[in-house]
């Protein structure tokens, strides 16, 4: 598969966003990151097998331009290496919601993101087993 972020693989939907923050979603902290994601039941029907979007506080990061780049590192760093939850929804037939939420004060380094990341969708791969 391509290492690309279509549309379809963005959360976008405001009721699914809402019903994530509002109740029946897990968390997992992996600082700099806070991870909340919710399996997806049919009414909330979706394209992809897993939609992700990135949340970057401006009380944690004041200029535009940090938060900005913030956000493009976390999705680089999912864009990489969402492979194998992909595989294991598609493989069970079921939908994921993800939301990267950043936690820190200063802007984070890539590889720092990117292990973060990394860790953070094995977790949820384990959880959902």
């Amino acid at each position: 598969m391509p290492c690309t972020l279509p549309k379809p693989q963005r959360l976008y939907r405001r009721k699914v966003i809402e019903r994530m923050f509002g109740s029946g979603a897990r968390s997992l902290s992996v600082y700099p990151l806070r991870v909340v994601y919710m399996l997806l039941d049919e009414a909330d029907r979706q394209d992809a097998p897993v939609a992700m979007m990135v949340s970057v506080p401006k009380r944690r990061l004041r200029h535009a331009v940090d938060r900005n780049r913030v956000k493009r590192l976390v999705r680089e760093a999912y864009r990489v290496n969402k492979e194998p939850l992909l595989a294991a929804m598609q493989e069970g037939g079921r939908r994921l919601a993800i939301a990267f939420i950043f936690l820190a004060d200063e802007p984070p380094t890539q590889e720092l993101v990117t292990g973060r990341v990394r860790t953070a969708l094995a977790r949820i791969q384990e959880r959902l087993r």
